[in-house]
């Protein structure tokens, strides 16, 4: 494996070794957490707390694992002698990438509801800006077609989503009974999200050819799914 291969797979790494034990973790402190508010179940008054810092470094590392792939996909598509819009755009985007990483640091530090609010949003349009570039793969970006549900880019960009909506409202989760049943309800979805990303990020892997591999593998005709050797 070339050192870019290896960069490939440091998302998957990292998601594997780091960020889904964490789910686990998070999701029992969860549980714990509810029924001793709404059971009254004998539990340490600390799984609230616990289940809240590490949710909250869930949420970030998701962004942050995000964040990486989307870079590694861009930097590494083509050599940056051929690279689309050259050193010009290439700046644009570290910049987008800066900021995105800025604006997650002052979402995990600031306190003000209205500065929490646009750091979430601030720091979801620049993965989605990331994203949307065309180094990116996708399966689908019509929502009316197979796909899109499918695709473990917009599944990504979805559960991104919904762990900056949690990161943002944890003050408001304290307080507000309705917040808190709408986080309740938003990462009931973010565990199906995770799901899926396990299935669908595991197909994607099967589909990424080594870097040497690559100009045989795309020889082939994807829809016949038939390659130049076949025909022999």
């Amino acid at each position: 494996m070339a050192a870019v291969d290896w960069l490939m797979i440091l998302h998957p790494f990292l998601a594997v070794v780091l960020v889904y034990p964490l789910i686990g973790v998070v999701v029992r402190l969860a549980v714990q957490t509810r029924a001793r508010r709404v059971q009254k179940v004998k539990l340490p008054p600390t799984v609230g707390r616990d289940h809240s810092d590490l949710g909250s470094w869930l949420a970030a590392g998701v962004v942050v694992l995000v964040l990486i792939a989307l870079f590694v996909v861009i930097a590494t598509k083509t050599p940056f002698a051929e690279f689309e819009g050259g050193v010009a755009r290439a700046m644009q985007l570290l910049l987008v990438l800066c900021g995105t990483s800025v604006s997650l640091l002052a979402l995990w530090r600031c306190k003000l509801p209205i500065l929490r609010l646009a750091f979430s949003l601030i720091t979801w349009a620049g993965v989605l800006g990331l994203g949307a570039q065309p180094e990116v793969w996708r399966l689908s970006d019509n929502p009316f077609t197979p796909a899109f549900w499918q695709s473990h880019y917009w599944a990504g960009v979805g559960v991104t989503g919904l762990m900056l909506f949690s990161l943002g409202a944890r003050a408001e989760i304290f307080r507000d009974i309705r917040i808190r049943r709408l986080h309740v309800t938003a990462n009931v979805l973010a565990a199906l999200l995770f799901l899926t990303q396990g299935l669908t990020g595991t197909r994607d892997l099967l589909e990424i050819p080594l870097s040497w591999q690559k100009s045989t593998i795309y020889q082939c005709d994807f829809d016949a799914m038939t390659c130049p050797s076949d025909s022999n």
